[in-house]
Formats: structure tokens, C-alpha cells, sequence
């Protein structure tokens, strides 16, 4: 299966991807370390990495998927083009996809996390409070079937309901 992880920055989809990709024993293909690592690479911030760090991580995920793992993406994933990308990636390789969107329902307490969070990517420079609320736009009309879940609800609590949804959904 396919899981595509949505929700703005320091929302906390990373953790529960981590959390997810533990119990489930799979792999997990993070974009903004993609990200930083074109930029270590020598490719400058003036091209567009980002969209690149999304074509990386779908040709890694492809791979995995061939041999019959199951793949957590960690993303943002804000815009159509992006979901659109892992529902026609899950076509091709005739594997489930889910979407699991993490919103941090406590504004106060995300832009605490956003503000505070310090991440081991040389040279990734976080998005401020005004990014990342431009960012939710990218939500809007979203049409998918998905698990939304509130990160201000501990670990313990969301990652069963992660899993179970996964089994219903996918049957993993």
C-alpha cells in the first residue's frame, strides 16, 4: 500500500509517519530531506527543488512498491498535483493508496511547534507562521477519502487509529 501523509508544516505528520513506518515496518521517503539534499548537492534554491524532491521521492516510492513493499510519503502534499501524483502512482502499480491528513487543531500550540522545531537539515530554513498559514489554502476542496487526525492527541492515541483505518482501507 501506498500511504501519503498530508498536513501543513510542524502539524505533525512527521512524527506519525515515523510512528506508522515503526509498526508497519516499512519505508518512509521523506521530501524536505530530498529537498536538502539537491541543495547539498549543489543544485540552487532558485531552481525548483521542491517539485523535484516530490519526483524523487515518487521514483523511490515506485521501487519500493515493485518489490512489494508498503510506502509511507511524508509531505505536505497541499496541492491536487501532488495527491494527484500518488493516486496515479497507486494505479500503476495496482496498490491502495491512503491519505492520512494531520492538522494541529490548537493554533496556538502549531505555531509553538513550527517556531521551536529544529530539524537535522543543513541549510533547510523553516517556513514561517505567515507561509504556512498561506499553505492551508492548498487544502481547500480537497475531495479525498482520508483520516483526518489531530495531532494535539498524543502518539498513543492517533497511531491506533492510523493503523485501523489503514486495515479497513487497505487491509494492512
Amino acid at each position: 500500500m501506498l500511504i501519503a501523509m498530508a498536513g501543513l508544516p510542524a502539524s505533525g505528520k512527521s512524527a506519525l509517519a515515523a510512528r506508522i513506518a515503526g509498526e508497519l515496518r516499512c519505508a518512509i521517503l521523506s521530501v524536505d530531506p530530498i529537498e536538502a539534499a539537491l541543495w547539498r548537492a549543489g543544485i540552487g534554491r532558485d531552481q525548483p527543488t521542491g517539485l523535484a524532491a516530490y519526483v524523487v521521492a515518487e521514483n523511490l516510492a515506485r521501487e519500493q512498491l515493485r518489490i512489494g513493499a508498503d510506502v509511507i510519503i511524508d509531505a505536505v502534499n497541499d496541492a491536487e498535483l501532488a495527491r494527484q501524483q500518488w493516486r496515479s502512482l497507486a494505479d500503476e502499480q495496482g496498490v491502495d493508496v491512503a491519505f492520512i491528513e494531520v492538522v494541529c487543531t490548537d493554533q496556538e500550540e502549531h505555531r509553538r511547534r513550527l517556531e521551536t522545531r529544529r530539524r537535522s537539515l543543513a541549510g533547510f530554513v523553516e517556513p514561517t507562521w505567515n507561509e504556512v498559514r498561506a499553505r492551508s489554502a492548498g487544502f481547500n476542496g480537497w475531495a479525498d477519502a482520508r483520516l483526518t487526525i489531530d495531532s494535539t492527541l498524543s502518539l498513543e492515541e492517533n497511531v491506533p487509529l492510523v493503523l485501523e483505518h489503514l486495515r479497513r482501507v487497505c487491509g494492512g
